[in-house]
């Protein structure tokens, strides 16, 4: 059985890190270090003084502590980590992109002041219902234990759910909406012969690499460049004094005391040896 340590480092690292950070922006609210209206997205704030960190801060609030937080929580930990290491296996800039990119559509749509919302994070969250949802079309799932569905039908069971439960549904539809704009461009259009456009920006790969976490195959930068650099920093010198100690002494010098030399060259003494040689070597014959 394994301790609470091994499986929460046993979790992927992208799903890991928004449900912690999802988990402790409510435990601060609770302790009373910040004021949710600090965080909540006011595009107001966010052009006239410039409190950019607004556009970021807000999907990361889901709620006081309750059983829907808690839900939300569960489905980043089951769903989001099921996607992250299905079919964004050892993508993890994908994976990212995948929520950058929802989270800017929610972004757009909150700018029609209907859709507005303070925190979008329960629509981020129920996008990726949405995308699991797609990705896994025929799993079994049970819902409370009375109702047994296909994974197609999850976001629309839990939209029906929210509805008997008298939860806003705006939320969730725009969590649709995102996931569906985001499927259709990576998915559903080129496999209906249009060309794939919707790459991966290279910021975002630069990103995952200097963070370091997770495995992207088609990166194209190194996930810790400091160390490659070094390595072959160290190489290259070693190849050079090596090279050194294979270069023939000036002329002047009889084969026998190039043959030594070349032979001592390789017993690793270096320059100093060589130097040494060559002096002794000229000595003798001088007394010659």
């Amino acid at each position: 059985m394994s301790t609470p340590g091994e499986y929460y480092r046993s979790f992927p690292p992208v799903s890991k890190t928004y449900g912690v950070a999802c988990l402790m922006t409510t435990a601060a609210f609770y302790l009373d270090l910040y004021n949710p209206e600090n965080i909540a997205l006011f595009y107001d704030d966010v052009f006239k003084r410039f409190q950019i960190w607004r556009l970021i801060t807000n999907f990361f609030f889901l709620g006081p502590f309750s059983f829907p937080f808690a839900f939300r929580l569960i489905i980043i930990a089951k769903y989001g980590v099921s996607l992250e290491r299905g079919p964004f296996d050892q993508r993890t800039a994908d994976f990212v992109w995948m929520l950058f990119f929802g989270a800017l559509s929610l972004l757009g749509m909150a700018a029609v002041p209907v859709l507005w919302s303070p925190f979008m994070g329960v629509s981020l969250v129920f996008m990726i219902v949405y995308i699991w949802g797609r990705e896994f079309p025929n799993a079994r799932i049970s819902i409370y234990g009375l109702v047994s569905l296909k994974g197609f039908y999850l976001p629309w069971a839990m939209l029906a759910l929210d509805l008997i439960f008298g939860n806003p549904l705006k939320p969730d539809i725009l969590g649709i909406v995102a996931g569906h704009i985001y499927y259709f461009l990576t998915v559903l259009h080129p496999l209906a012969g249009g060309k794939y456009v919707f790459k991966t920006p290279r910021f975002v790969h630069k990103l995952v690499a200097f963070w370091g976490e997770g495995k992207q195959l088609n990166s194209p930068f190194q996930s810790d460049p400091s160390a490659g650099v070094a390595f072959r920093g160290r190489s290259y010198r070693l190849s050079g004094g090596g090279g050194r100690r294979q270069t023939p002494p000036a002329t002047g010098g009889s084969p026998a005391a190039t043959t030594g030399e070349q032979q001592q060259g390789n017993a690793a003494e270096g320059i100093a040896f060589r130097g040494r040689s060559y002096r002794l070597d000229t000595h003798t014959n001088a007394s010659t």
